[in-house]
């Protein structure tokens, strides 16, 4: 599951979107934390979207991993 949310700033009398911070949560086995903390600091420069907008909108993610099991 993923939650995002946009900060915006009125530029010009138009509302522009300055930044977007989304939090991913993540259910798994504890043997997989490692391995997810690390694909989450990878993915972004493989996400078409990120690299689409990261010279305009200031992306930030986190990740909250749960163990189960």
């Amino acid at each position: 599951m993923a939650e995002a949310v946009g900060e915006v700033e009125l530029e010009d009398k138009v509302l522009v979107v300055k930044r977007i911070h989304v939090r991913m949560r993540l259910r798994g086995e504890e043997a997989h934390r490692a391995t997810a903390l690390r694909v989450h600091g990878l993915f972004a420069d493989a996400c078409p979207i990120y690299r689409s907008i990261r010279a305009a909108i200031a992306v930030t993610t986190e990740l909250a991993f749960e163990a189960v099991g």
